[in-house]
Protein backbone atom coordinates (compact mmCIF):
# COMPACT_ATOMS: atom_id res chain seq x y z
CA UNK A 1 0.00 0.00 0.00
CA UNK A 2 1.22 3.31 -1.05
CA UNK A 3 2.48 6.70 1.27
CA UNK A 4 -0.27 8.65 0.61
CA UNK A 5 1.04 12.82 0.02
CA UNK A 6 0.09 14.08 3.00
CA UNK A 7 1.74 11.08 4.60
CA UNK A 8 4.96 11.95 2.74
CA UNK A 9 4.37 15.97 3.49
CA UNK A 10 3.97 14.58 7.51
CA UNK A 11 7.77 12.58 7.32
CA UNK A 12 9.25 15.38 5.86
CA UNK A 13 8.54 17.86 8.22
CA UNK A 14 10.84 18.23 11.40
CA UNK A 15 7.99 19.16 13.56
CA UNK A 16 4.73 17.09 14.40
CA UNK A 17 1.35 18.16 14.92
CA UNK A 18 -0.51 17.26 18.40
CA UNK A 19 -4.20 17.82 18.65
CA UNK A 20 -5.08 18.67 22.45
CA UNK A 21 -8.62 18.66 23.18
CA UNK A 22 -11.33 19.41 22.91
CA UNK A 23 -11.62 17.21 26.49
CA UNK A 24 -13.39 19.15 29.82
CA UNK A 25 -10.81 17.98 32.14
CA UNK A 26 -7.45 19.30 30.72
CA UNK A 27 -8.33 22.30 28.96
CA UNK A 28 -11.37 23.93 31.30
CA UNK A 29 -14.05 23.80 28.72
CA UNK A 30 -13.96 22.62 25.10
CA UNK A 31 -11.12 24.11 23.95
CA UNK A 32 -9.11 22.48 21.42
CA UNK A 33 -5.57 23.78 20.41
CA UNK A 34 -3.03 22.40 18.10
CA UNK A 35 0.25 22.02 18.93
CA UNK A 36 3.15 21.73 16.49
CA UNK A 37 5.88 20.16 18.62
CA UNK A 38 9.41 19.98 18.50
CA UNK A 39 10.22 16.85 20.59
CA UNK A 40 8.64 17.91 23.84
CA UNK A 41 8.69 21.76 23.23
CA UNK A 42 5.81 23.79 21.40
CA UNK A 43 6.84 25.66 18.25
CA UNK A 44 3.24 27.29 17.90
CA UNK A 45 -0.39 26.53 19.50
CA UNK A 46 -3.42 27.52 17.26
CA UNK A 47 -7.05 27.95 19.13
CA UNK A 48 -9.81 25.85 17.52
CA UNK A 49 -13.10 27.58 19.51
CA UNK A 50 -16.67 26.86 18.59
CA UNK A 51 -17.97 23.57 20.27
CA UNK A 52 -20.14 25.27 22.43
CA UNK A 53 -21.21 27.77 21.34
CA UNK A 54 -25.00 28.62 22.09
CA UNK A 55 -25.60 32.15 20.17
CA UNK A 56 -26.27 34.19 23.19
CA UNK A 57 -25.93 37.52 21.96
CA UNK A 58 -28.16 37.03 18.79
CA UNK A 59 -30.56 35.26 20.89
CA UNK A 60 -30.22 38.27 22.90
CA UNK A 61 -31.87 41.06 20.14
CA UNK A 62 -34.99 39.16 20.19
CA UNK A 63 -35.44 39.36 23.92
CA UNK A 64 -36.27 41.72 26.51
CA UNK A 65 -34.06 43.44 28.10
CA UNK A 66 -35.23 41.67 31.32
CA UNK A 67 -35.23 38.23 29.69
CA UNK A 68 -31.76 39.00 28.18
CA UNK A 69 -30.38 38.59 32.15
CA UNK A 70 -31.02 34.42 32.64
CA UNK A 71 -28.80 34.25 29.74
CA UNK A 72 -25.96 36.26 30.63
CA UNK A 73 -25.64 33.89 33.80
CA UNK A 74 -25.01 31.52 31.27
CA UNK A 75 -22.04 32.95 29.94
CA UNK A 76 -19.24 33.08 32.75
CA UNK A 77 -21.37 30.55 34.45
CA UNK A 78 -18.65 30.32 37.36
CA UNK A 79 -19.28 34.41 37.96
CA UNK A 80 -22.50 34.54 36.93
CA UNK A 81 -23.78 38.37 39.56
CA UNK A 82 -20.81 39.53 37.48
CA UNK A 83 -22.89 39.35 33.97
CA UNK A 84 -25.71 40.47 35.44
CA UNK A 85 -24.28 43.34 36.66
CA UNK A 86 -22.45 44.73 33.32
CA UNK A 87 -25.49 43.90 31.41
CA UNK A 88 -27.83 46.13 33.80
CA UNK A 89 -25.45 48.79 34.11
CA UNK A 90 -25.19 49.36 30.12
CA UNK A 91 -29.14 49.09 30.04
CA UNK A 92 -29.12 51.54 33.02
CA UNK A 93 -26.73 54.15 31.42
CA UNK A 94 -29.44 54.17 27.91
CA UNK A 95 -31.93 54.45 30.40
CA UNK A 96 -30.38 57.47 31.89
CA UNK A 97 -30.36 56.16 35.43
CA UNK A 98 -27.27 57.97 36.98
CA UNK A 99 -27.54 56.64 40.66
CA UNK A 100 -29.37 53.98 42.09
CA UNK A 101 -30.30 53.47 45.72
CA UNK A 102 -27.42 52.77 47.81
CA UNK A 103 -28.56 49.71 49.14
CA UNK A 104 -28.85 48.19 45.70
CA UNK A 105 -25.31 48.93 44.53
CA UNK A 106 -24.50 47.21 48.53
CA UNK A 107 -26.32 43.78 47.83
CA UNK A 108 -24.71 44.33 44.57
CA UNK A 109 -21.48 44.40 45.54
CA UNK A 110 -21.55 41.65 48.11
CA UNK A 111 -23.10 39.46 45.56
CA UNK A 112 -20.50 40.65 42.82
CA UNK A 113 -17.51 40.05 45.38
CA UNK A 114 -18.84 36.77 46.70
CA UNK A 115 -19.23 35.17 42.85
CA UNK A 116 -15.49 36.70 42.50
CA UNK A 117 -14.52 34.13 45.41
CA UNK A 118 -16.20 31.35 44.18
CA UNK A 119 -14.64 31.93 41.17
CA UNK A 120 -11.41 32.28 42.28
CA UNK A 121 -12.02 28.95 44.39
CA UNK A 122 -12.87 26.73 41.29
CA UNK A 123 -10.27 28.02 39.30
CA UNK A 124 -7.46 27.43 42.68
CA UNK A 125 -8.91 24.03 42.66
CA UNK A 126 -9.13 22.94 39.01
CA UNK A 127 -5.56 24.61 38.41
CA UNK A 128 -3.87 22.42 40.95
CA UNK A 129 -5.92 19.40 40.10
CA UNK A 130 -4.26 19.92 36.63
CA UNK A 131 -0.53 19.82 38.50
CA UNK A 132 -1.17 17.02 40.54
CA UNK A 133 -2.41 18.84 43.92
CA UNK A 134 -5.62 16.63 44.67
CA UNK A 135 -6.27 18.37 48.37
CA UNK A 136 -6.73 21.54 47.89
CA UNK A 137 -9.10 20.77 45.19
CA UNK A 138 -11.47 19.22 47.82
CA UNK A 139 -11.01 22.01 49.96
CA UNK A 140 -11.63 24.87 47.69
CA UNK A 141 -15.15 23.03 46.66
CA UNK A 142 -16.13 22.81 50.58
CA UNK A 143 -15.75 26.90 50.82
CA UNK A 144 -17.19 27.00 47.29
CA UNK A 145 -20.45 25.14 48.74
CA UNK A 146 -20.95 27.94 51.49
CA UNK A 147 -21.19 30.81 48.79
CA UNK A 148 -23.64 28.55 46.23
CA UNK A 149 -25.79 28.27 49.16
CA UNK A 150 -25.81 31.75 50.31
CA UNK A 151 -26.96 32.31 46.98
CA UNK A 152 -29.98 29.73 47.07
CA UNK A 153 -30.75 31.59 50.35
CA UNK A 154 -31.55 35.25 48.47
CA UNK A 155 -32.53 34.05 44.84
CA UNK A 156 -33.50 30.26 45.04
CA UNK A 157 -30.72 29.32 42.79
CA UNK A 158 -27.90 28.26 43.49
CA UNK A 159 -25.33 29.35 40.33
CA UNK A 160 -27.38 31.26 37.73
CA UNK A 161 -29.30 33.42 40.48
CA UNK A 162 -30.25 36.55 37.36
CA UNK A 163 -30.45 38.50 41.17
CA UNK A 164 -29.40 41.38 39.64
CA UNK A 165 -31.37 43.56 37.08
CA UNK A 166 -32.34 46.55 35.59
CA UNK A 167 -33.06 49.41 38.43
CA UNK A 168 -31.38 47.30 41.71
CA UNK A 169 -31.78 44.10 42.45
CA UNK A 170 -34.64 40.86 42.61
CA UNK A 171 -35.32 41.38 46.35
CA UNK A 172 -34.14 42.52 49.77
CA UNK A 173 -31.71 40.49 51.36
CA UNK A 174 -33.27 38.75 54.77
CA UNK A 175 -31.53 38.99 57.85
CA UNK A 176 -31.02 35.46 57.96
CA UNK A 177 -28.67 35.84 54.60
CA UNK A 178 -27.16 38.55 55.91
CA UNK A 179 -25.79 36.86 58.49
CA UNK A 180 -24.86 33.72 56.45
CA UNK A 181 -22.54 36.05 54.45
CA UNK A 182 -20.96 37.11 57.67
CA UNK A 183 -20.21 33.89 59.09
CA UNK A 184 -18.55 32.87 55.48
CA UNK A 185 -16.51 36.70 56.19
CA UNK A 186 -15.06 35.30 59.46
CA UNK A 187 -14.74 31.64 57.89
CA UNK A 188 -12.44 32.16 54.84
CA UNK A 189 -9.48 33.63 55.82
CA UNK A 190 -7.89 31.02 58.06
CA UNK A 191 -9.03 28.65 54.99
CA UNK A 192 -7.17 30.75 52.38
CA UNK A 193 -4.05 30.49 54.72
CA UNK A 194 -4.39 27.00 54.59
CA UNK A 195 -5.13 26.76 50.41
CA UNK A 196 -0.90 28.74 50.83
CA UNK A 197 0.65 26.72 53.09
CA UNK A 198 -0.06 23.43 50.92
CA UNK A 199 1.13 25.07 47.58
CA UNK A 200 2.79 28.57 48.19
CA UNK A 201 5.87 27.36 49.58
CA UNK A 202 5.36 23.65 47.77
CA UNK A 203 8.71 22.75 45.97
CA UNK A 204 6.78 21.09 43.16
CA UNK A 205 4.20 23.98 43.15
CA UNK A 206 7.41 26.16 42.52
CA UNK A 207 8.87 23.96 40.06
CA UNK A 208 5.68 23.76 37.84
CA UNK A 209 4.92 27.55 37.78
CA UNK A 210 8.08 29.77 38.42
CA UNK A 211 9.36 30.56 35.23
CA UNK A 212 6.74 29.41 33.01
CA UNK A 213 4.08 30.87 30.95
CA UNK A 214 5.75 34.31 31.52
CA UNK A 215 4.45 37.49 29.99
CA UNK A 216 6.01 41.03 29.95
CA UNK A 217 3.84 44.07 30.60
CA UNK A 218 3.96 45.39 27.62
CA UNK A 219 3.36 42.04 25.93
CA UNK A 220 0.37 41.35 28.25
CA UNK A 221 -0.60 45.16 27.12
CA UNK A 222 0.12 44.18 23.22
CA UNK A 223 -2.32 40.89 23.61
CA UNK A 224 -4.55 42.45 25.66
CA UNK A 225 -4.65 40.81 28.70
CA UNK A 226 -6.69 41.77 31.31
CA UNK A 227 -8.02 41.12 35.17
CA UNK A 228 -5.40 39.22 37.27
CA UNK A 229 -3.31 37.99 34.03
CA UNK A 230 -2.83 41.73 33.10
CA UNK A 231 -1.85 42.78 37.07
CA UNK A 232 0.72 39.62 37.63
CA UNK A 233 2.85 41.10 34.77
CA UNK A 234 3.18 44.50 36.77
CA UNK A 235 0.48 46.26 35.00
CA UNK A 236 -2.20 47.85 38.48
CA UNK A 237 -5.57 48.44 36.12
CA UNK A 238 -8.50 47.57 38.00
CA UNK A 239 -11.64 48.79 36.33
CA UNK A 240 -13.42 49.25 40.14
CA UNK A 241 -10.44 51.64 40.83
CA UNK A 242 -9.90 52.96 37.74
CA UNK A 243 -13.86 54.23 36.79
CA UNK A 244 -15.95 53.07 39.98
CA UNK A 245 -19.24 51.96 39.29
CA UNK A 246 -21.87 50.36 41.80
CA UNK A 247 -20.04 53.06 44.93
CA UNK A 248 -16.88 51.06 44.74
CA UNK A 249 -15.21 54.10 45.70
CA UNK A 250 -16.49 53.93 49.30
CA UNK A 251 -14.81 50.92 50.16
CA UNK A 252 -11.15 50.67 50.51
CA UNK A 253 -9.52 47.56 49.11
CA UNK A 254 -6.11 47.02 47.19
CA UNK A 255 -5.28 45.67 43.98
CA UNK A 256 -2.61 42.97 44.01
CA UNK A 257 0.43 42.77 41.19
CA UNK A 258 3.16 40.99 40.79
CA UNK A 259 6.50 41.74 38.58
CA UNK A 260 7.07 38.60 36.55
CA UNK A 261 3.76 37.66 34.93
CA UNK A 262 4.13 33.75 34.98
CA UNK A 263 2.09 31.28 36.16
CA UNK A 264 2.99 31.66 40.00
CA UNK A 265 2.06 35.28 40.15
CA UNK A 266 -1.07 34.71 38.62
CA UNK A 267 -1.70 32.36 41.44
CA UNK A 268 -0.69 34.89 44.11
CA UNK A 269 -2.97 37.42 42.18
CA UNK A 270 -5.71 35.21 42.77
CA UNK A 271 -5.09 34.42 46.27
CA UNK A 272 -4.64 38.02 47.20
CA UNK A 273 -7.55 38.75 45.22
CA UNK A 274 -10.10 36.50 47.63
CA UNK A 275 -8.50 38.06 50.49
CA UNK A 276 -9.48 41.87 49.30
CA UNK A 277 -12.66 40.19 48.02
CA UNK A 278 -13.34 39.57 51.74
CA UNK A 279 -12.66 42.54 52.74
CA UNK A 280 -15.26 44.35 50.36
CA UNK A 281 -17.94 42.27 51.21
CA UNK A 282 -17.20 43.10 55.16
CA UNK A 283 -17.04 46.82 54.80
CA UNK A 284 -20.59 46.48 52.26
CA UNK A 285 -22.20 44.38 55.64
CA UNK A 286 -20.46 47.43 58.40
CA UNK A 287 -22.22 49.77 55.99
CA UNK A 288 -25.15 48.42 54.32
CA UNK A 289 -27.77 51.18 54.32
CA UNK A 290 -31.23 51.06 54.67
CA UNK A 291 -33.71 51.99 52.32
CA UNK A 292 -34.90 49.92 49.02
CA UNK A 293 -33.22 47.70 47.12
CA UNK A 294 -34.33 49.07 43.62
CA UNK A 295 -35.36 52.19 42.27
CA UNK A 296 -39.33 53.56 42.44
CA UNK A 297 -39.54 54.00 39.18
CA UNK A 298 -42.42 51.82 38.33
CA UNK A 299 -41.51 52.30 34.69
CA UNK A 300 -38.58 50.57 35.35
CA UNK A 301 -38.66 48.35 38.41
CA UNK A 302 -42.01 46.22 39.60
CA UNK A 303 -44.42 47.83 42.14
CA UNK A 304 -44.19 46.22 45.46
CA UNK A 305 -46.77 43.16 45.49
CA UNK A 306 -48.64 44.21 48.69
CA UNK A 307 -49.99 47.39 46.53
CA UNK A 308 -50.97 45.70 43.24
CA UNK A 309 -54.38 44.71 45.78
CA UNK A 310 -55.33 48.58 46.53
CA UNK A 311 -53.67 50.48 43.75
CA UNK A 312 -54.95 50.51 39.93
CA UNK A 313 -51.93 52.54 39.19
CA UNK A 314 -49.65 49.83 41.00
CA UNK A 315 -51.90 47.32 38.93
CA UNK A 316 -51.33 49.05 35.06
CA UNK A 317 -47.47 49.52 35.76
CA UNK A 318 -47.44 45.73 37.10
CA UNK A 319 -49.41 44.67 33.72
CA UNK A 320 -47.27 47.04 31.62
CA UNK A 321 -43.66 45.76 32.74
CA UNK A 322 -44.77 41.97 32.85
CA UNK A 323 -46.45 42.50 29.45
CA UNK A 324 -44.09 44.65 27.50
CA UNK A 325 -40.80 45.11 29.51
CA UNK A 326 -38.98 48.72 29.73
CA UNK A 327 -38.30 50.42 26.38
CA UNK A 328 -35.08 51.72 26.50
CA UNK A 329 -34.18 55.23 24.71
CA UNK A 330 -32.90 55.34 21.16
CA UNK A 331 -28.52 54.98 21.54
CA UNK A 332 -25.48 52.66 22.06
CA UNK A 333 -23.48 52.16 25.75
CA UNK A 334 -20.68 50.27 27.12
CA UNK A 335 -19.97 49.95 30.88
CA UNK A 336 -16.26 47.86 31.56
CA UNK A 337 -16.62 46.63 34.84
CA UNK A 338 -13.90 44.15 36.66
CA UNK A 339 -14.85 40.62 36.51
CA UNK A 340 -13.10 37.31 38.23
CA UNK A 341 -11.24 36.95 34.50
CA UNK A 342 -10.86 40.74 33.75
CA UNK A 343 -12.62 43.22 32.21
CA UNK A 344 -16.47 42.48 31.44
CA UNK A 345 -18.56 44.64 29.20
CA UNK A 346 -21.81 44.66 26.77
CA UNK A 347 -21.88 46.73 23.97
CA UNK A 348 -25.70 47.93 23.42
CA UNK A 349 -27.62 49.37 20.67
CA UNK A 350 -31.13 50.50 21.32
CA UNK A 351 -33.68 50.87 18.87
CA UNK A 352 -35.82 52.72 21.19
CA UNK A 353 -37.83 49.29 21.57
CA UNK A 354 -38.27 46.92 24.50
CA UNK A 355 -35.40 44.45 22.41
CA UNK A 356 -31.86 45.32 22.24
CA UNK A 357 -31.36 46.22 18.31
CA UNK A 358 -27.40 44.55 18.97
CA UNK A 359 -25.59 43.09 21.86
CA UNK A 360 -22.17 42.40 21.97
CA UNK A 361 -19.67 40.72 25.04
CA UNK A 362 -16.45 41.93 25.76
CA UNK A 363 -15.20 38.76 26.92
CA UNK A 364 -12.22 38.50 28.87
CA UNK A 365 -11.68 34.75 28.52
CA UNK A 366 -12.08 35.13 24.55
CA UNK A 367 -9.93 38.06 24.58
CA UNK A 368 -7.34 36.10 27.19
CA UNK A 369 -6.73 33.18 24.48
CA UNK A 370 -4.48 34.32 21.83
CA UNK A 371 -2.05 35.60 24.51
CA UNK A 372 -2.13 32.26 26.09
CA UNK A 373 -1.32 30.28 23.08
CA UNK A 374 1.48 33.02 22.55
CA UNK A 375 2.32 32.00 25.84
CA UNK A 376 2.58 28.18 25.10
CA UNK A 377 5.76 28.52 22.63
CA UNK A 378 8.97 27.53 23.82
CA UNK A 379 6.80 25.72 26.45
CA UNK A 380 7.22 21.72 27.21
CA UNK A 381 3.87 19.79 26.42
CA UNK A 382 3.62 19.00 29.97
CA UNK A 383 3.48 22.92 30.81
CA UNK A 384 0.48 23.59 28.34
CA UNK A 385 -1.94 22.59 30.99
CA UNK A 386 -0.77 24.40 33.76
CA UNK A 387 -0.41 27.46 31.22
CA UNK A 388 -4.07 27.43 30.15
CA UNK A 389 -5.30 26.77 33.89
CA UNK A 390 -3.31 29.99 35.23
CA UNK A 391 -5.38 31.89 32.54
CA UNK A 392 -8.88 30.47 34.09
CA UNK A 393 -10.81 30.55 30.69
CA UNK A 394 -14.28 29.60 30.88
CA UNK A 395 -15.70 28.81 27.52
CA UNK A 396 -19.04 29.88 27.71
CA UNK A 397 -18.17 33.42 27.03
CA UNK A 398 -15.42 32.48 24.93
CA UNK A 399 -17.72 30.61 22.60
CA UNK A 400 -21.16 32.17 23.83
Amino acid sequence: MGVTEQGLLERDKDTMTLNMGPQHPSTHGVFRVVLEMDGEIVKSAEPDIGFLHTGIEKTAENKRYVHCIPMTDRLDYLSPPQNNLAFCLTVEQLLGLKELPPRADYLRVIMCELGRIGSHLVWLGTHALDIGAMTVFLYAWREREMILDLNEMISGVRMMTSYIRVGGVAQDATPQWLDGVRKFVDHVPSKIDEYESLLTNNPIWLDRTRGIGTMTREEAMDWSMSGPVLRASGLEWDWRKKRPYSRYNEFKFDVPTQDHGDIYDRYLVRVEEMRQSREIIKQALDNLPDGPHKVEDNKISLPPRDTLHTSMESLIHHFKLVSDGVKVPKGSAYVPTEGARGEVGFYIVSDGTNTPYRVKLRAPSFMGIPGMCKMMEGAFIADVVAIIGSIDIVMGEVDR
